[in-house]
């Protein structure tokens, strides 16, 4: 048995067409005649004596109302589904329409699926007797013991255990006209032969078309207007905070190079010169060698030296002595 034998008959098959009116009428309408809604009947088609549950989902579960979004239906029987377009989109999709017309509600990527199963048979007993109670019983309890049952049983049957049906509906919006709405419900649509042509339009009339399109045109080229300077505003924004950033990060790049030498804690070594601690060093070492000279007979050579010689007691022109060594050790 092929899966199409648990497939609910829907209708209509295609397409769900959402009207959308202006909810501000001078007709005393309430808000929600005006609400934009959508009637399915899903029938049995009757090729199954079991009955057949069905689930109804969508791609924009904010946007749209279902009820119910899942039931059971018994052969032979059909079951009405209402779709509701909840009124913040509403007001979206007419602000669109004003702004570009028809041609920005034609591509609607809403869906809706709708699911379709065969029911157990002692699933769809207890489903009926507990539907029946919701006249004689408290409605809200009912509900809940309704929606938590099929909740058990579209669990079941995804596991696989159970073929499931899937059929897919697009959505169109459109925006009925002032005088459709006007009329709706009292009378029948005006056919379209009733309009007037171009052929049988008064010269008024043809003035009064001209003005309103030439009123439409001016408004698009307005909004297109608008768009472009947005556009150039947004590019300007845009190479200003570039040239921003480049010259944050050739200031960032300027101040890392100069980080290391300015908050160095070590001293920089001088190009030029000596420390104090390299003289000091050469004056013991001068000084020591000093007084190895002295000690040794060869002083004399440092008379010369003006600073030198003073400190070591010389003379220029004074020769120190040399004291053979025998002499000495022989003293000693």
């Amino acid at each position: 048995m092929s899966d199409t034998t648990y497939a609910l008959e829907i209708s209509p098959e295609t397409t769900l067409q959402f009207t959308l009116t202006r909810s501000t009428s001078t007709d005393g309408r309430s808000l929600t005649d005006a609400t934009p809604r959508c009637t399915m009947i899903l029938r049995h088609p009757g090729l199954t004596k079991e009955h057949l549950a069905f689930k109804v989902k969508t791609t924009q579960p904010r946007r749209y109302l279902v009820r119910p979004n899942q039931g059971v239906v018994a052969p032979g029987t059909s079951e009405k589904v209402t779709i509701l377009l909840v009124e913040k989109d509403k007001q979206v999709l007419l602000q669109s329409f004003d702004r570009l017309g028809q041609s920005a509600l034609d591509h609607s990527k809403d869906k809706f699926l709708v699911q379709s199963c065969a029911a157990p048979d002692d699933f769809a007993d207890r489903y009926m007797s507990a539907k029946a109670k919701v006249v004689d019983g408290p409605e809200g309890r009912a509900s809940k013991e309704l929606v938590e049952s099929l909740t058990t049983m579209w669990n079941s049957a995804a596991s696989g255990s159970i073929p499931i049906f899937n059929k897919k509906l697009h959505v169109r919006h459109v925006v009925a006209s002032a005088e459709g709405a006007a009329s709706k419900g009292s009378s029948a649509p005006q056919p379209l032969e009733e309009k007037p042509n171009m052929d049988n339009m008064s010269p008024e009339q043809m003035f009064t078309e001209v003005t309103s399109l030439r009123r439409k045109y001016d408004e698009l080229v307005s909004f297109s207007v608008n768009l472009t300077a947005e556009r150039d505003i947004l590019n300007n924004t845009l190479e200003q905070t570039k040239r921003d950033l480049h010259r944050e990060a050739a200031a960032k790049a300027a101040l890392e190079s100069k980080v290391p030498g300015a908050f160095s804690n070590s001293p920089k070594p001088s190009s030029g010169g000596m420390s104090l601690f390299s003289v000091l060093c050469f004056a013991l070492v001068g000084f020591l060698l000093g007084i190895k000279a002295s000690t040794s007979g060869v002083a004399y050579i440092f008379a010369d030296v003006p600073v030198l010689g003073g400190v070591l007691g010389l003379e220029l022109g004074d020769e120190v002595e040399i004291v053979p060594e025998a002499v000495v050790n022989t003293e000693l």
